[in-house]
């Protein structure tokens, strides 16, 4: 009766576990609406570069989606660097797309530089600059250190990796082991070692989303580690979207332990031993049967006596079978909760098909997590002796786990991508290069591993689980302070031999071969989890070429100077004149030509800017739309966008405000036909 009501308990613990699970995954799904992948400055008020008569009350900003701002997100400074803003940004008429913030009465007439800093709906920090005047252009001297863009200090930066870096480690550790355990070797909840890397990402998983939550609102700000401990902005980020996602996983890891004391508490106890049998052997003779019925009469008994001892097997294993059930539920449920806190804050909570993204981003990490951290649980278990069904049966969810990790991963690389070309051409695609190579290796590495466990299998005796080995006895503690040299030998022997007890158990030139192979595999699976943390913090390949194409005024990435010719050094006061060769692949008369940019004066300051557009025979061409934009990349500043007025056939003017010195990229994004488009780009210096 007492079993019976231990199950009962048992049971309403996993259900009241999965209710709390399930209820937090359904409020992390819940917030995860569509967007576009990080933010841009859609327009502004003041429009950028524009001259206005009369100082406005306010700088208004639209972005392209939600944005979270802090206290300083929004700064406006005068021509001498000095801040003319009233502080404390807000949501204009509570529209989640904008900030407002008030400007000081009384400015006076000049050159004004807006910098700017948010987070983006997809948890990433994104900023910029531009510049607007009141009455008139003049020269700006603006200070280096205002126009933080979206650029975190160095440490926090770091750490702040570091810590995205060991989530995911522990995550994988976490749920790995513990399907390991579930489906593999439910008999490895016993052992100590096994315990231990539980409890190791467990612990790690939570120091590491403590950290991650500290280290926010610096990262946000580009403030310095000591904020790490301001509990306002702490409070400032728990009101984000991540912050909801690290609370989320905080809660969940209450939950997690209540899990890992019920895995280990029913997997980890000893079989249920059979009921005992006393039965009575009659005697042969006493029957009165002649000696064939008595063989027949033994074998139907040893028959009903057989399928009656796997009957009470079956009783007897039925409740670890059934906690077995109940545990893979609540362990189900909970991964995918766990994985939702990610899922749910990064790209693939915003743009396009985030229907898709989302269910497929938390299947790829879940798969992951089995993976590698099932290759850690291997490892252990290899030490412990484990035979070589359970390597087999790992074997199978691996090699399901790897087709799992390159669908969603194909999937994931088209979305985030975008074009063959962002692939060698952003950053996004490059370490999208590095961990698909880290891929190939690790499975290489586990395609030997196969082969060492085909061999393992091939050898019946080295194939059987290893039993632990009896340690020796101890020699009697006055044998430590005895002069006798042998005795003092021998215990030092006996002292190694019990810390090495069941570390080379059962090592077979086969075993050793295999835990070999996958501890390299495991090495591998390190490397890909500092490259997947890198990927997260990097705008995908699709809105970064985007960005580099100056399509995204005021986003927080610039062009990259093509050609890899040194920038031109211009002096104060002469015209210069960029000439910008393009190429449209498209079949019009337009596609191919030269964009010719000149500047006058060429200095800090306003410029009077001529744009030309000359096809591949001279003579000038029109286009359906052209841009014209530039970008310190050493400040962070810009790109600070032309608004340009046609004068004829090809040709087009503006003015172009330049606030500061330094080596400048001009962008020109032509756009020849609906589907033919280029973006050539030139660096030149100021000052």
């Amino acid at each position: 009766m007492q079993s019976v009501g231990l199950e009962k308990a048992t049971h309403r613990r996993i259900a009241g576990v999965l209710g709390v699970l399930g209820a937090l995954l359904a409020l992390m799904l819940a917030g995860a609406v569509p967007a576009s992948a990080h933010a841009t400055l859609e327009s502004t008020d003041p429009r950028q570069n524009s001259v206005v008569a009369t100082a406005p009350q306010a700088v208004t900003l639209t972005f392209s989606e939600s944005v979270s701002l802090s206290g300083d997100s929004v700064r406006v400074l005068d021509p001498a660097g000095k801040a003319v803003d009233t502080g404390d940004p807000a949501h204009a008429d509570g529209k989640g797309n904008t900030a407002r913030v008030g400007l000081k009465g009384g400015l006076a007439n000049g050159t004004y530089t807006v910098a700017w800093r948010a987070v983006s709906d997809d948890s990433h920090p994104v900023g910029g600059a531009f510049t607007f005047s009141i009455g008139a252009p003049s020269d700006t001297s603006v200070s280096a250190t205002a126009l933080q863009g979206a650029k975190a200090d160095g440490l926090v930066a770091a750490l702040y990796g570091t810590g995205r870096t060991v989530a995911y480690a522990a995550f994988a550790l976490l749920a790995g082991v513990a399907a390991f355990l579930l489906i593999c070797w439910p008999a490895g909840t016993a052992r100590r070692p096994v315990q231990r890397l539980l409890m190791t990402g467990w612990t790690a998983l939570l120091v590491s989303t403590v950290a991650v939550l500290m280290l926010r609102g610096p990262y946000e700000r580009g403030s310095g580690i000591g904020q790490a401990f301001d509990l306002s902005l702490v409070r400032a980020t728990l009101d984000e979207r991540i912050g909801t996602a690290l609370a989320a996983r905080l809660l969940l890891l209450a939950a997690g332990g209540v899990f890992l004391s019920l895995l280990v508490g029913q997997l980890g106890q000893p079989p249920r031993p059979l009921p005992a049998q006393a039965r009575a052997d009659e005697d042969a003779g006493g029957t009165g049967t002649s000696g064939a019925e008595g063989v027949e009469g033994a074998e139907a008994e040893d028959a009903e006596d057989a399928e009656l001892r796997a009957l009470e097997q079956r009783a007897a294993e039925r409740p670890q079978r059934e906690a077995r059930l109940g545990l893979g539920v609540a362990g189900l449920v909970l991964a995918v909760a766990l994985s939702a806190t990610w899922v749910g804050a990064d790209h693939a909570s915003v743009g396009i098909q985030v229907w898709l993204a989302l269910p497929l981003g938390i299947l790829h990490l879940i798969a992951m997590a089995l993976w590698l951290g099932g290759l850690a649980a291997l490892l252990v278990a290899l030490r412990e002796g484990v035979g070589a069904e359970v390597a087999d049966r790992f074997s199978r969810i691996a090699f399901g786990s790897v087709a799992v990790l390159a669908v969603t991963g194909i999937y994931q690389s088209w979305r985030g991508l975008g074009s063959w070309g962002a692939l060698t051409g952003t950053e996004y695609g490059r370490l999208l290069l590095v961990k698909s190579g880290c891929v190939v290796v690790m499975l290489g590495v586990a395609w030997m591993s196969r082969s060492w466990l085909a061999r393992l299998r091939s050898a019946p005796a080295e194939a059987a689980e290893v039993e632990p080995a009896e340690l020796p006895e101890p020699v009697g503690a006055t044998a430590a302070h005895s002069e006798d040299p042998v005795r003092r030998a021998q215990l030092a022997r006996q002292r190694a031999a019990r810390e090495n007890a069941g570390r080379d158990r059962g090592l077979t030139p086969t075993r050793a071969g295999l835990r070999r192979s996958v501890l390299v595999e495991t090495l591998v699976a390190v490397a890909v989890l500092v490259v997947t943390t890198m990927l997260t913090n990097s705008p995908p390949g699709r809105v970064a070429s985007e960005v580099a194409a100056g399509a995204g005024a005021g986003s927080a990435g610039a062009p990259v100077a093509g050609g890899g010719a040194a920038a031109p050094q211009t002096e104060p006061g002469r015209t210069v004149e960029l000439k910008l060769p393009y190429d449209t692949k498209g079949r019009t008369p337009n596609a191919k030509g030269t964009a010719t940019v000149t500047l006058n004066p060429a200095r800090t300051g306003p410029n009077e800017v001529k744009l030309a557009l000359d096809g591949a025979d001279g003579q000038p061409v029109d286009v359906p739309e052209v841009q014209l934009a530039f970008t310190l990349p050493d400040r962070d500043l810009g790109p600070l966008p032309v608004a340009l007025t046609p004068e004829g056939t090809g040709r087009w003017s503006g003015t172009a405000q330049l606030p500061l010195a330094g080596t400048w990229v001009v962008s020109v994004q032509v756009r020849s036909s609906d589907i033919d488009q280029t973006t050539p780009t030139q660096q030149f210096k100021i000052g």
